[in-house]
């Protein structure tokens, strides 16, 4: 446990220092923020879709560091001198992933109250949204470390990650939608399943993707 707080640390320092934590906030403000110019003033249109409109650009913020979760470690060999000291890529892709989420999804929920308060959401609305996000993030995060790892030293890997990465995020978006209006509870249960199988399978997966990399 402590070797891999020590690295989800190093992780979460570098995408403090390198600016990173802050760009899927500054994203995701920015598209509420336009996305009134794009359908108009009308409130009750934007409290109907507005809710939605943040999980779509919660998705996409989510895949702006992806680029960067994997390949500069691995063309540095930083990846192979933790493995030479014994350190599973399982440990390694867990830690990653913890510091992914860290550094992603809190600050993602605390942006969405201003963005929600720009699409005039209503507080029940806001209440259900932040409630999914808490879900669902570690799901977007999981996913977004994962395509990372299999597309690690591809050439244009970022643009390819997106490119297989938002078919897959489409359960998560319906369902993470679904939260807003389903009053039975059935799209919580959806998003905490796929949230929890996502996060349970991208430590293994993602360190096979790194050892087969390196082979």
């Amino acid at each position: 446990m402590r070797i891999m707080w020590l690295l989800a640390r190093r992780d979460l320092g570098q995408a403090w220092r390198s600016a990173g934590l802050w760009l899927p906030v500054a994203f995701l403000l920015l598209v509420a923020s336009l996305y009134p110019f794009a359908v108009g003033p009308d409130a009750p249109l934007l409290r109907r879709t507005g809710g939605g409109m943040l999980w779509i650009a919660a998705l996409l913020a989510s895949l702006l560091p992806v680029d960067r979760l994997v390949t500069p470690d691995r063309d540095s060999g930083v990846l192979d001198q933790i493995a030479l000291r014994g350190i599973g890529e399982e440990m390694i892709v867990l830690a990653r992933l913890i510091a992914h989420w860290l550094g992603f999804g809190p600050p993602l929920m605390i942006a969405t109250l201003p963005a929600a308060a720009l699409l005039k959401l209503d507080p029940e609305t806001i209440i259900l949204l932040e409630a999914g996000l808490l879900i669902g993030t570690p799901a977007l995060a999981a996913l977004g470390l994962l395509v990372a790892t299999l597309t690690a030293g591809l050439r244009s890997s970022g643009a390819l990650a997106g490119l297989l990465a938002l078919p897959l995020a489409v359960p998560l978006l319906i369902f993470g939608a679904g939260t807003l209006s389903d009053g039975s509870g059935a799209a919580f249960k959806f998003l905490g399943a796929a949230s929890l199988l996502l996060v349970a399978v991208t430590p293994f997966a993602g360190g096979a993707a790194i050892r087969a990399g390196r082979e």
